[in-house]
């Protein structure tokens, strides 16, 4: 592949590989955690979107694209990521009592869901600087790490001798089996199944004990590891990775499928936002994610079709989604003032909580629009 005019020359950010392939283009596209002010002229700056395939160690991930603009930090954390915190935290702690009072550290997430207050609730304490724990946990820390195989290390080495190393990360299966294509984006930079996880994970002493898949993201798994000297396999492992094999995700040809996926969802987005407007129906968008940024350009959804969005995040009113789009950010007030007849669910991961936190004390009627893995209604 040549980008720039020369050829690439590219290695795995897993294995350090060199047997590294494209397999998903999404074009130029901005970067998903830059909200310009309203009144910002465009066009916004965009860089390459692609997803490549390393054949050895098996991780997905954004392909030779430089770090972009730094996020600012504006979004609010869900109460469907804060209740899974806390549920997440007990359950480990009763599946692993021995756990209960331990050291504990962990690698922070752009996304939140931090587990340390909990954690710290149970009596357990943080490590010091450079003390191993018997707890590490990392919850969607790692894909925001250009370097993953190297990160990977860092925890591995700070995780004591008999310790567990709790990962959890959106899941690569139900990505391109929900064809989540808004979820590609810049500053995620791996795109993880467990197989990939397993075979970076055995280069730096690792070796994965159990897994559950989660609902957070539109589906996560939360992965158990531990030294492997210390780790006993269970069934899980194997359950996961035949689903994973199943779906081809290792495999070059299945997974560029995906490229065709996206791009016909989009379309049929637009042509269902063309449809209500045509037939003077209101819509109004529910959430600024760094998903829409993605959806939304590539569906050529501009203000014609969606006039505005609304989040909770006070930091994001008064600006836009960025690229072609040009979607302004207002305060969900003003969505329930407007009383449109349908609502674009952008944050469609947590679409559940959303309908019920629109739909309190009886809401106007409005239809709930969920944009993937097609457009379809969901009921209040």
């Amino acid at each position: 592949m040549v980008t720039g005019g020369g050829p690439v020359s590219f290695k795995c950010r897993g294995c350090a590989g060199e047997n590294v392939v494209p397999v998903v283009d999404i074009g130029a596209q901005p970067c998903a955690d830059y909200f310009p002010s309203a009144d910002t002229p465009g066009p916004d700056p965009r860089w390459p979107l692609e997803l490549w395939l390393c054949q050895d160690c098996t991780l997905v991930q954004l392909g030779p694209v430089e770090p972009q603009l730094p996020e600012e930090p504006l979004a609010v954390e869900s109460a469907t990521s804060i209740a899974h915190a806390e549920k997440s935290v007990k359950e480990i702690l009763a599946e692993y009592p021995e756990l209960n009072g331990g050291v504990v550290f962990e690698f922070a997430s752009h996304h939140g869901g931090s587990w340390l207050q909990h954690l710290y609730a149970a009596a357990c304490r943080p490590a010091e600087d450079g003390e191993q724990a018997d707890l590490v946990v990392d919850v969607h820390g790692i894909v925001h790490e250009p370097a993953f195989g190297e990160l990977l290390k860092l925890r591995a080495d700070r995780l004591a001798p008999g310790g567990l190393l709790v990962m959890e990360f959106h899941h690569l299966l139900p990505l391109f089996v929900g064809n989540q294509f808004d979820t590609i984006r810049h500053g995620h930079w791996s795109y993880i199944s467990l197989r990939a996880l397993q075979n970076v994970a055995a280069l730096h002493g690792l070796t994965v004990e159990s897994v559950k898949q989660v609902e957070m993201f539109g589906g996560s798994l939360m992965v158990m590891l531990r030294h492997t000297a210390d780790a006993k396999p269970d069934a899980s492992v194997d359950v996961v990775l035949a689903d994973e094999d199943a779906a081809g995700i290792a495999d070059e040809v299945q997974l560029g499928s995906l490229q065709e996926a996206a791009w016909h969802a989009a379309g049929v987005l637009h042509d269902e936002l063309t449809r209500h407007k045509a037939a003077g129906r209101t819509v109004l968008g529910y959430g600024a994610p760094s998903k829409a940024p993605v959806l939304l350009d590539l569906s050529k959804v501009t203000t014609d079709l969606l006039p505005f969005t609304v989040d909770m995040a006070t930091g994001k009113h008064g600006r836009r989604i960025p690229g072609g789009c040009g979607v302004p950010i207002r305060p969900i007030d003003e969505l329930r003032a407007a009383r449109p007849d349908v609502v674009l669910v952008l944050t469609w991961d947590i679409a559940d909580e959303v309908i019920a936190q629109l739909e309190a004390g009886g809401g106007w009627g409005a239809t709930y629009l969920v944009p993937l893995p097609e457009p379809h209604e969901m009921k209040r």
